[in-house]
């Protein structure tokens, strides 16, 4: 895939496309990052609302929303390395707003990779507090009010 392609972001659909989604970060997080598998699978997937990017039936993009109280934790964006930089993760944390506001939150949190921080700026989110490490990699918290 490159330049422009054509997708869907919406709730995810199935079982499929939950495993698919799984697949996903799976691959993102553990085989190319080095995330330990058990780090990745922090065992709230079941409470989360995951949403997903299709395109032409495949699943090219994923990522999960956590409403608790008035907060909504955005976590586990993965886009497929193919589908990279053709607005897929900024999509998906629009989509991701819209479920967190529908669902009564007044803000959302996560914890961004350092080198993704841009993409979460340019969607509205502002850091708060020092870079961290999590999973090996360098974090920043990073939230925006809704």
């Amino acid at each position: 895939m490159s330049g422009t392609i054509v997708y869907e972001v919406r709730r995810v659909r199935g079982e499929w496309e939950m495993a698919a989604a799984l697949a996903l970060r799976h691959e993102v997080f553990c085989v190319e990052q080095g995330v330990p598998a058990h780090e990745e699978l922090d065992g709230r997937d079941h409470e989360a609302v995951h949403l997903v990017a299709i395109s032409d039936g495949e699943l090219v993009g994923a990522c999960r929303v956590l409403i608790v109280g008035n907060t909504a934790q955005f976590s586990r964006l993965a886009v497929l390395r193919s589908a990279r930089r053709l607005g897929i993760a900024s999509a998906l944390l629009a989509a991701a707003d819209a479920e967190a506001h529908a669902a009564g939150a007044r803000r959302l949190v996560l914890h961004a990779q350092t080198y993704a921080r841009k993409l979460y700026e340019h969607a509205g989110y502002r850091p708060r507090g020092r870079v961290f490490t999590e999973a090996g990699i360098e974090h920043i918290a990073m939230e925006k009010q809704l």
